[in-house]
């Protein structure tokens, strides 16, 4: 296993740093709140070509999934209000079930596509991930993998539905839109675990990318604030847990990396490791922030400092896809398929856990 960079990765990774350090000012993400979405942001990011990345060659993309991991890192970094993992994940999911109509506009920027995280209940998909701004959602419902296809519009086209990450969440009733089978039976069950699997994956990377800045403002903080007339860094208390949130981090990246590998080389525990980055990713990103705005002090909390930005989302977005504890317990199932089976309660958790 080599997870050092190529040139042309390298290059990538670069380029994508420069656009959204120039293009997702910290300005134009409280801007963009509480939707959580810019359109303007959208349009540059599709042009760039980063949501057909993951398509396949034909289609104009051709990246591997490790491409896709350094632009979520890039995204992360500066929580660009664009939903990238989950359109990503969506677009990928649609190639793979051969949807060639809304793969061609996926490709070219003119529609959002969305991955629905649980199955519909009650009628519809509950805390769709870009909802609010999606022409198409992918779900899961039954033994039938369907998107869902919304006439076109001004953005958003539903209002969303508060949460602490300001993210574009919004249900989806399975009234709302064209309906289009893609697939049935194990073949339905199976493509949209690893559409599930690229989320995961993505927001790995993405959270690790949040999580660097976080700890670069944290520290930045740390060298100028004095107490007791002397610089707060120069505590050991405030060094010793900043270097344990350097550890994790860098062993979180290189799990994410592990992870893209292992689905460009079709490991048999791709899934597993998927996983595994999320939940370590999810953690980290939030110990991280948490660990910088009390560095903070009585200040971290108020909207005037930029790291309470960087909490909100590591808290809020693994939430998406449930209670964390939820997805411990399918990584079981993933890893030990013989144990009792946890049945797929969804996201609705998270929005018990955020009120």
């Amino acid at each position: 296993m080599d997870l050092s960079l190529s040139e042309d990765q390298l290059t990538l990774r670069a380029a994508f740093a420069e656009f959204f350090e120039k293009e997702a000012t910290v300005e134009r993400v409280r801007a963009a709140e509480p939707l959580g979405f810019d359109q303007e942001l959208w349009a540059k990011l599709a042009g760039t070509g980063a949501i057909a990345m993951g398509l396949p060659e034909e289609a104009g993309g051709g990246a591997s999934a490790l491409d896709l991991v350094l632009v979520a890192e890039q995204f992360g970094r500066r929580i660009a209000p664009v939903p990238f993992a989950e359109s990503t994940a969506a677009a990928r999911l649609l190639a793979r079930a051969g949807a060639t109509e809304l793969v061609e506009g996926v490709a070219d920027g003119s529609t959002l596509a969305t991955i629905a995280l649980a199955p519909p209940a009650g009628g519809r998909l509950r805390l769709v991930p870009a909802g609010a701004v999606a022409e198409v959602v992918v779900a899961l419902d039954g033994d039938d993998l369907i998107a869902l296809r919304r006439a076109p519009g001004a953005r958003p086209h539903t209002e969303p539905v508060p949460n602490f990450g300001s993210s574009p969440l919004a249900d989806w009733p399975l009234a709302d839109g064209e309906r289009i089978v893609l697939a049935s039976g194990p073949d339905a069950a199976q493509l949209y675990a690893d559409g599930r699997s690229d989320w995961k994956l993505l927001t790995a990377a993405a959270l690790g990318g949040l999580r660097a800045t976080a700890l670069e403002i944290g520290v930045s903080y740390v060298k100028a604030r004095k107490a007791f007339g002397v610089i707060i860094g120069s505590f050991q208390a405030v060094q010793h847990r900043l270097a344990d949130l350097v550890v994790a981090g860098d062993g979180g990246q290189l799990l994410t990396h592990e992870a893209a590998w292992a689905r460009d080389t079709g490991r048999p525990n791709a899934a597993a490791l998927a996983s595994m980055a999320f939940l370590f990713a999810a953690d980290t990103a939030f110990r991280t922030t948490r660990e910088a705005v009390q560095f903070h002090g009585g200040y971290g909390v108020t909207l005037e400092y930029d790291i309470q930005l960087y909490f909100r989302r590591a808290k809020a977005w693994p939430l998406a896809l449930g209670d964390p504890k939820l997805e411990y317990r399918r990584l079981a199932d993933v890893i030990y398929p013989d144990r009792p089976q946890l049945e797929d309660t969804g996201p609705e958790n998270a929005e018990q856990e955020e009120e």
